[in-house]
């Protein structure tokens, strides 16, 4: 009986510490402030999360630094941390039967509103309407904190036994597993450009869907030789070797079929659809921070026929079990 289900998880709650730490952001300046806060009781349909585990995405620095693009993209007060993984400690009434406790939950970071028209067209990831979890928008909470409060309509089910360092990076993992699934590797040559964390994640989701030869650019050696271990083929350094040449070497003249743009140098983007062979397919996934110019439109644009796509976050939930079987299988 759902009153009986919910006494018994206020009992539960009497076994939760009535305070908790927690990194703050409280001023629209260069800080976190590490605080001992009250731990906040889950109302209806949220879920009170023991966090297990997170990781640190480059905004979480933005944030710190609060820069200009923490400006847009976030409102203080708020506890930083959207990627993480905890512990189901208590359940809020109105929340589905499947949430219990001690099963293990990530969050969805982007909060969808349902309404819009995106919510109604199968795409609550680009909602119109988006609050987001670690952002101070539409809610001030984050996963850098020992305890979270996660509404049960954003919140994952773990459907494996992966362990917390895998199930914490789920959230950064699905981003680059829609954007592979736009490229369609299969059987191509892949060009992936920044072997940063999503770069690195592109590499090994192209190569566990069938790609026939990846390259991976970087203007760090040892970036690259992560590359190669998540299965880069060939590896090249931007500043001892011209991309272009390598690439009409590696690809007969003909040029790269697949592109994965994970620098955000508006340089790198810029110069990426000259890379391109007619008829190929780029990802955009790094986030320029300056105009984008492309100088010969006409050629490189226009008359390549070539197929240009963006993501923004994972699709909501399919994402997510994608990635986490890819992971759980370790490939």
């Amino acid at each position: 009986h759902p009153r009986l289900l919910y006494h018994l998880q206020k009992i539960e709650m009497a076994a939760v510490p009535k305070t908790m730490k927690a990194l703050v952001k409280t001023a629209e300046q260069e800080s976190y402030e590490l605080q001992e806060i009250p731990v906040p009781e889950p109302q209806k349909g949220e879920l009170l999360v023991k966090v297990t585990r997170a990781s640190i995405c480059g905004s979480d620095i933005a944030l710190y630094k609060w820069n200009e693009v923490a400006k847009v993209i976030a409102t203080v007060p708020f506890t930083p941390g959207h990627e993480c993984v905890g512990e189901i400690v208590a359940v809020g009434p109105d929340c589905a039967p499947e949430f219990t406790v001690g099963k293990r939950v990530c969050c969805e970071n982007h909060y969808y509103c349902g309404n819009c028209y995106q919510c109604n067209n199968d795409l609550k990831h680009i909602c119109q309407n988006m609050k987001q979890y670690g952002h101070g928008r539409g809610t001030v909470h984050g996963g850098c904190s020992q305890y979270t409060i996660i509404p049960a309509s954003y919140a994952y089910l773990l459907q494996t036994d992966i362990d917390d360092d895998k199930a914490c990076i789920l959230e950064p993992f699905g981003v680059a597993h829609q954007a592979m699934e736009a490229l369609c590797p299969e059987k191509d040559t892949v060009l992936v450009q920044g072997c940063g964390p999503i770069g690195l994640f592109s590499i090994g989701i192209c190569k566990a869907m069938g790609a026939s030869k990846i390259l991976a650019v970087d203007v760090f050696d040892e970036k690259l030789q992560t590359a190669k271990g998540f299965g880069a083929d060939v590896l090249i350094n931007g500043k001892k070797e011209n991309l272009k040449e390598a690439v009409l070497r590696e690809t007969g003249g003909d040029g790269i079929g697949r592109l994965v743009e994970a620098t955000g140098v508006p340089f790198m983007v810029n110069n990426s659809f000259s890379l391109l062979r007619k008829g190929g397919r780029i990802v955009l996934i790094g986030l320029p921070r300056a105009p984008l110019h492309v100088e010969n439109v006409l050629t490189d644009i226009v008359f390549r026929s070539i197929t240009i796509k963006t993501v923004h976050g994972r699709k909501i939930f399919s994402s997510w079990e994608k990635s986490e079987a890819l992971i759980s299988r370790n490939k």
